[in-house]
């Protein structure tokens, strides 16, 4: 597994949207924006979705996903990961959505209404890319 160069780990400590990329069943790209976190003890992204929603049911099928996002402060300033799906996980996930809430929109909890049930994609990077 490859890491992420402490350099960028501060795009993960504000509201930094990625771009998360996974593969339909009929082979065509399907990127959507998304909060996203770093677990720095495992190495993992992270990624807090619905279990119903297109991107879950795409890594079921295939794990393989592309993340890229840029510095909303710099927008020359990027992080680019290809990565597997390593664990799909309701473990967390309630409480995991709650603190992105905080990072993202300033709320204590998540102001959306759930419509299946939170799930964390945690991503293994295997190809890392930043800069500059």
């Amino acid at each position: 597994m490859a890491s992420i160069p402490e350099a960028v780990h501060d795009l993960f400590e504000k509201a930094t949207f990625a771009h998360l990329a996974t593969m339909t069943p009929t082979g065509y790209p399907h990127v959507t924006p998304v909060w996203i976190d770093y677990d720095a003890e495992t190495g993992h992204l992270l990624v807090n979705t619905e279990r119903e929603r297109r991107k879950t049911k795409n890594v079921e099928a295939n794990p393989k996903v592309g993340v890229s996002m840029i510095d909303p402060d710099n927008p020359y300033r990027f992080l680019s990961v290809f990565g597997d799906v390593e664990e799909i996980t309701t473990d967390g996930a309630r409480a995991h959505i709650d603190v992105l809430a905080q990072r993202y929109v300033g709320e204590d909890e998540y102001p959306n209404p759930i419509e299946s049930e939170r799930v964390v994609l945690r991503i293994a990077p295997e190809r890392v890319f930043s800069g500059p």
